[in-house]
C-alpha cells in the first residue's frame, strides 16, 4: 500500500474513531483541568472533575449508540461491529453507574479518610474506559496487547490509589500477576506470528495456516494468547489477584472491576477463538480443538470461585469469588461455539452489568448503615432498620444464584441451552460435565449468597453495633441508585426479548 493510500486510509478511518478520540481528548482535558483546579477547594475541584467525568462518559456511550460506522479502522487494526459497539455502551454505562454512586455517596464528607480515592482517580477512569473502548475493536495483535496493557496499567493505579496499607499491598499482587499474565500472553502472539506470519486476526492467512498446524501446537499457542484475557475476566488459572484487588479497591472501583474488564474481554476472547478455521486437514487444528479446554477452564473457574465462596467472612472478598465464578459462567456460552452461545454472552454481560454493580452498592450502603464494616457477621439485624435496601440485596443474591424472578435465571438458561445443544451435536463429554457441574453449582451458590439476607432478617443486630447502627444516616441520592438498578434485573426477566431483541437487531 503505498503512502498516500495509507494516508487516505487513516483520514477515513477517523470516521469511525470518534468515541475513541473523544476519550482520548477528555482524559487530557481532565489532566489540564485537575491543575487549573488547584487552588480551588477540595469540595469544588471534585465536584467539578466529577462532574466532566460524567459528562465524558454519557457522551462516549451515546456517541457508540449513534455512531453509524462498521468495517475496519486504520489498516485492519480496529474493526467496529454491532458487538463492538453493544460492549462499549456497557463500559459506559458501568463507568457512568459508579461514578454516579461515588459523587452521590457524598465523598467530600470523607475528605479526611484514609480510604478515600483521590482527585485523579476520575481520570484514571476514563484512560481505563479509553483502553476497554480499543480492546472491543481490536482485531490485531499489537492493537490487542496495547490496549490489555493499558487497561492494567490503570487498573494497578486504581486498586493502589488509596493510602491505606491494604490498598498497596493489594496493588502489588495485582501488579505481579499482571506481568505474569503479559508475559505468558506476548509469548503466545509470538507464537502465532511464527506459524501464520501475521498478526491480523481477520486476515485468510491466519486461518489458513493455523489450519496447517498441529493441533496440539495451535491450541497451545492459542490458550497463552488468552491468558491475558482470562487475567482480565477474572479466569481460572489467572484468577488469584481478584479478591486481594477487590478488597484493596475502593466500593466504586472494585465494583466497575467486576463489570467493565470482563465485558471487554469476553468479547476479545471470542474474536481470537473464532479466528481459528472451522474445518481443516486431520490432525490440523480448528475451532474445535478449543472447545474441551475451554470447558474444563469454565468449570474450574466455577467451581473454585464458588467452593471458595462458601469459607469468606468478608463481604467483598465474597462478591470476589462469586467475580470467578460468574467469569466461568460467562464462559459456558463461549464454549458451546455456536451462535444461541455468543447471544447468551452478550446477553449474560449485559444484565450482569445491573447484578454485580448492584450488589456491591448495597452492601457498601448497609455496611454505611452500621459503621462501615464489611464483615457479613455486622449484617445481622439490619433488614428491620434498613428493610428496603435489605430486600432490594435479597432480590440481587437470588439473581447472582440463577434464581426466578430475576434476569440470572434468564440468562443461565440461555448459556446452558447453548452449551446442551452443543453436546447434543458434538458428544463431547467434558461439555455434558460442564453442564451438568455447572447447574449444581448454582444450589451450591444458593448456601453463601442467601447467607446474608438470613442475618439480615433472622438474626438479632449485635449489641456492640446497635448503636451505630441507629445512628447511620444514608445519603438518599445513592440509596435510590442502588435500589433502582433492581429495577433492570426485574424487568428484564418479564421481558427478556427487550435485550435479547436489542442483541439480535443492533
Amino acid at each position: 500500500m503505498s503512502l498516500s493510500d495509507q494516508l487516505s486510509d487513516i483520514i477515513s478511518s477517523l470516521g469511525g474513531f470518534g468515541p475513541i478520540g473523544w476519550l482520548s481528548v477528555a482524559f487530557c482535558g481532565l489532566l489540564l483541568a485537575e491543575l487549573l483546579l488547584l487552588r480551588a477547594t477540595p469540595s469544588q475541584a471534585r465536584r467539578v472533575i466529577g462532574l466532566l467525568t460524567l459528562l465524558t462518559l454519557v457522551v462516549a456511550g451515546l456517541w457508540a449508540v449513534l455512531l453509524p460506522w462498521r468495517g475496519f479502522l486504520f489498516m485492519r487494526l480496529l474493526y467496529v461491529d454491532n458487538q463492538a459497539l453493544f460492549f462499549q455502551v456497557v463500559v459506559a454505562l458501568s463507568g457512568v453507574l459508579v461514578v454516579g454512586y461515588e459523587r452521590l455517596m457524598g465523598a467530600d464528607s470523607r475528605a479526611d479518610s484514609a480510604g478515600k480515592l483521590p482527585l485523579e482517580w476520575y481520570a484514571l477512569l476514563v484512560a481505563m474506559t479509553l483502553g476497554l473502548f480499543l480492546m472491543t475493536q481490536s482485531v490485531n495483535l499489537l492493537s490487542l496487547y496495547l490496549s490489555v496493557e493499558l487497561v492494567s496499567i490503570c487498573s494497578y493505579l486504581l486498586t493502589a490509589l488509596t493510602t491505606t496499607r491494604k490498598a498497596s499491598e493489594g496493588g502489588i499482587k495485582y501488579l505481579l500477576f499482571g506481568a505474569v499474565s503479559s508475559a505468558i500472553m506476548l509469548y503466545g502472539m509470538s507464537l502465532l506470528y511464527g506459524m501464520t506470519g501475521t498478526l491480523d486476526l481477520t486476515a485468510d492467512a491466519f486461518g489458513a495456516e493455523l489450519a496447517r498446524q498441529d493441533a496440539a501446537v495451535a491450541t497451545v499457542a492459542v490458550l497463552l494468547t488468552l491468558s491475558g484475557l482470562l487475567f482480565k475476566l477474572a479466569g481460572v488459572p489467572f484468577h488469584v489477584w481478584t479478591p486481594d484487588a477487590y478488597e484493596a479497591a475502593p466500593v466504586p472501583v472494585a465494583a466497575f472491576f467486576s463489570v467493565a474488564p470482563k465485558a471487554a474481554a469476553v468479547l476479545v476472547l471470542m474474536r481470537v477463538i473464532t479466528a481459528l478455521p472451522v474445518e481443516s486437514e486431520s490432525g490440523a487444528a480448528t475451532v474445535g480443538t478449543l472447545q474441551t479446554p475451554l470447558a474444563v477452564l469454565a468449570l474450574a473457574g466455577i467451581l473454585i470461585g464458588n467452593l471458595s465462596a462458601l469459607r469468606q467472612t468478608d463481604a467483598k472478598r465474597l462478591l470476589a469469588y462469586s467475580s470467578i465464578a460468574h467469569a466461568g459462567f460467562l464462559l459456558v456460552g463461549v464454549v458451546a461455539l455456536n451462535e444461541a452461545g455468543f447471544e447468551a454472552v452478550l446477553f449474560y454481560a449485559g444484565t450482569y452489568l445491573f447484578i454485580s454493580l448492584a450488589a456491591f452498592f448495597l452492601i457498601d450502603l448497609l455496611a454505611s448503615s452500621q459503621g462501615h464494616t464489611l464483615a457479613i457477621r455486622d449484617f445481622a439485624g439490619l433488614g428491620s432498620r434498613q428493610p428496603v435496601l435489605s430486600v432490594a440485596l435479597t432480590v440481587v443474591m437470588l439473581a447472582l444464584t440463577g434464581l426466578p424472578p430475576t434476569v440470572g435465571f434468564t440468562a443461565k438458561l440461555l448459556s446452558f441451552s447453548a452449551l446442551y445443544d452443543a453436546w447434543q451435536l458434538s458428544g463431547k463429554p467434558w461439555l455434558l460435565a460442564l453442564f451438568a457441574l455447572g447447574l449444581l453449582n448454582a444450589l451450591i451458590s444458593l448456601v453463601y449468597y442467601l447467607r446474608i439476607p438470613f442475618l439480615l432478617f433472622f438474626r438479632p443486630m449485635p449489641s456492640t453495633v446497635g448503636g451505630e447502627a441507629s445512628a447511620g444516616v444514608l445519603p438518599r441520592g445513592a440509596l435510590w441508585l442502588a435500589v433502582g438498578l433492581v429495577v433492570p434485573i426485574l424487568a428484564f426477566f418479564l421481558k427478556p426479548d427487550w435485550l435479547a431483541g436489542l442483541i439480535a437487531s443492533w
